[in-house]
């Protein structure tokens, strides 16, 4: 089975801010696992350290068996794009594509699409997924904030990762949204992809195979919680 493994993981910046204390945490496919936490608790950071986007002071990171701690740049880009998928709070759409050529665009770095006609299809599979058919020639500015969270997690997706990250991704929707937009993480989790999604919304809790609390760089799983 595929995993995301953080062994005794902590940061510390400038010397002084220690943002991760000795974290351990394991991602398996298959598992929608939450940590939860105020801003400044450190989650933010686990996630990024998680999905290689940061780097660790101490510790390992090991993604599908691999020690990716000290390799160079090029690899952990690779790891990234084939591995990983992020959904972020703020969308992060590009504003002059339409919804389907946003989620072409992680597509175009992978050398498994032969030509454009083949990332078109993979693009619009990805928008029937997340019930956007509709709107597959929209721009950003024409969708709700919930209909560009999920164009965010279909373009999370396009590459096809073992691993979805999400960093507050319904920070910014209403509480109609955010409970659709954890359903669609729920349904990938279920269909064997691992899903970790760093929040302070106990809306998540609902969703979650295990939750976990952030509290000044200091992980515990919530053992009350299901």
């Amino acid at each position: 089975m595929n995993t995301i493994q953080l062994k005794n993981v902590s940061k510390i910046y400038n010397n002084e801010v220690c943002a991760l204390n000795n974290v351990s945490l394991t991602v398996n496919q298959g598992e929608f696992i939450v940590v939860m936490g105020q801003s400044g608790s450190g989650k933010s950071t686990l996630l990024q350290i998680a999905g290689l986007l940061d780097v660790c002071t101490s510790g390992s990171v090991i993604i599908n068996g691999d020690d990716v701690s000290n390799i160079d740049k090029n690899k952990l880009a690779d790891i990234r794009m084939k591995s990983l998928g992020f959904v972020f709070q703020a969308f992060h759409l590009n504003s002059h594509l339409k919804l389907y050529e946003n989620i072409m665009v992680p597509m175009l770095i992978n050398d498994k699409y032969k030509n454009k006609s083949e990332m078109q299809k993979k693009a619009m599979e990805l928008i029937e997924k997340v019930g956007l058919t509709q709107r597959k020639d929209h721009y950003p500015s024409e969708l709700s904030g919930g209909e560009q969270q999920r164009v965010a997690i279909a373009r999370a997706m396009a590459n096809d990762p073992d691993f979805i990250l999400a960093d507050e991704p319904t920070g910014n929707l209403d509480s109609k949204n955010e409970i659709m937009i954890f359903e669609e993480l729920k349904k990938l989790s279920d269909s064997g992809k691992g899903v970790l999604v760093v929040s302070h919304n106990d809306a998540v809790i609902n969703f979650a195979d295990k939750v976990y609390v952030m509290k000044d760089g200091i992980l515990e799983e919530n053992k009350n919680e299901n």
